[in-house]
């Protein structure tokens, strides 16, 4: 396995073999939240990849929309010489490796889309702030410290830049455009990926399917990782 941690911090983690998974952290989070599903699939060459906001500080220039994050993405997995793979977003970062999906369709395999964002009925700060803190009711409290020192890194600027820009972008105008396989996954409890836009996002793909994993929230690729994880080596599959 791979992880990547920054921009060009490259770490072997185990057996040789072609990269066939990309995973994207979710905005303000570092590379461990997605590492943390990685770690659980069976031998296969995987990478957590940071980009500016999501995994890593980000300056005031850098690249806050979504399909600029992916055109950063595409351009750095080009440079780390990374072959097709299946991408994974988690939370706002579904979008970004959906706009990789689009603008490289021979680059992505499949995509795993965890609790995407954001439902346009929820875009503004209220309602999705609203949807926030009915999820957090049902988060793990064990995550916070980790939260706390992703959030910490990130810097709260960035990530109010990095989601104003990510609430604008529309996925539902982006998936149609996609011939990859596209799973999309939300925890039983999250309320800021509810089951109706799953599934709408669902339709929307020439090849989507939608699951409700049978615990968690928003954040299941830390909290919940073993129910992650095998849908995902399904993917691979």
């Amino acid at each position: 396995m791979i992880d990547v941690v920054g921009p060009s911090s490259v770490r072997w983690m185990g057996g040789e073999g072609v990269t066939r998974v990309v995973a994207v952290p979710g905005l303000g989070l570092s590379a461990d939240v997605p590492a943390r599903t990685l770690a659980r699939l069976a031998p296969t060459a995987s990478v957590a990849l940071a980009l500016p906001g999501y995994g890593e500080p980000a300056r005031r220039d850098a690249p806050r929309a979504p399909a600029d994050l992916a055109a950063h993405l595409l351009d750095r997995l080009e440079r780390l010489d990374v072959p097709p793979a299946v991408l994974l977003g988690h939370s706002a970062s579904c979008q970004v490796v959906a706009h990789a999906a689009a603008m490289a369709p021979d680059r992505v395999t499949a995509l795993l889309l965890v609790g995407p964002t954001t439902d346009p009925r929820a875009a503004g700060w209220p309602a999705l702030a609203g949807r926030w803190l009915r999820t957090a009711a049902h988060e793990r409290p064990g995550q916070v410290p980790q939260l706390a020192r992703d959030y910490t890194r990130t810097g709260a600027a960035a990530m109010g830049r990095a989601m104003d820009a990510a609430r604008r972008d529309r996925i539902d105008r982006v998936l149609p455009a996609l011939r990859c396989p596209v799973l999309i996954v939300r925890g039983r409890h999250d309320r800021i990926s509810p089951a109706d836009w799953v599934c709408h996002l669902a339709s929307l793909a020439s090849a989507g399917r939608a699951r409700t994993v049978p615990a968690g929230a928003h954040m299941i690729p830390l909290t919940h990782p073993r129910l992650v994880a095998p849908l995902l080596g399904d993917l691979l599959g």
